[in-house]
């Protein structure tokens, strides 16, 4: 890779991280972005999972130093949610490049209004079953496997109407983030949909936004501005499109 592009990575990871610790979405970006440095549709969505880990642990550190967490409602959720995310990433996988770019350009639009206008979210105490709580990870986990971009907001959604609080969600959130792409990593290295290089420069990024996402979530920054994301958006799922 050229030195522009690596450099492009690395700073591309570090917008991305700090988003994906905030709020979520951040695949939107560094998907496509590794699609244009070159790297074919399905291994940019593998290879983009090395800096969601990179990201989410950072985060998940950072969040511990601040003494946010519930580590009894991570426990919870973590099998239905790592069960998903192995079907999920093996489904995806058997889509051709062409067909992986077409239906990523095609999602990054309803992510990137949910990321924009997100639901109302509700931390009021009340549990779901036990039927439920497993049936809507799994599912969580099965977009996550396949997609990862936007999966951060439907754990946002899920673990706050399960009674978790804002900040204390994004806790839970990012540790589960490193668990779904520690279970679809190596299904897409074993497919050979990753390219260590890109991966790399993306994940050194992703790691420093990811501390930075978690210091400013719990400092109250949730009024990030997200009008450059909107444009970036759009223009990748365009070019993702063959718009253009």
């Amino acid at each position: 890779m050229e030195p522009l592009q690596l450099a492009l990575l690395v700073v591309g990871g570090l917008v991305a991280g700090t988003i994906n610790s905030i709020a979520g979405g951040a695949s939107l970006l560094t998907v496509p972005l590794l699609v244009l440095a070159g790297v074919p549709g399905n291994a940019a969505n593998g290879s983009n999972r090395l800096g969601v880990i990179t990201s989410s642990a950072a985060a998940a550190l950072e969040f511990r130093r601040q003494g946010v967490g519930d580590a009894a409602k991570f426990w919870q959720v973590l099998g239905p949610v790592l069960a998903g995310s192995l079907v999920g990433s093996l489904l995806v996988s058997q889509l051709s490049n062409a067909a992986f770019e077409r239906v990523f350009g095609i999602l990054m639009v309803p992510i990137l209004i949910l990321s924009i206008r997100k639901p109302r979210v509700r931390a009021d105490g009340t549990n779901w079953p036990l039927w439920l709580t497993i049936v809507v990870f799994f599912g969580i986990g099965v977009y996550g496997g396949a997609f990862q971009a936007g999966i951060g907001l439907l754990l946002i959604v899920a673990l706050s109407r399960a009674g978790l609080d804002l900040v204390t969600a994004n806790s839970v959130k990012v540790l589960i983030n490193v668990a779904v792409s520690l279970i679809a990593l190596p299904v897409f290295v074993s497919q050979g949909f990753f390219e260590l290089g890109p991966a790399v420069a993306l994940a050194i990024g992703f790691a420093a936004g990811g501390a930075l996402g978690a210091n400013i979530s719990v400092r109250g920054g949730e009024k990030v501005i997200r009008r450059v994301m909107i444009v970036a958006v759009l223009g990748f799922s365009g070019r993702l499109l063959g718009l253009y």
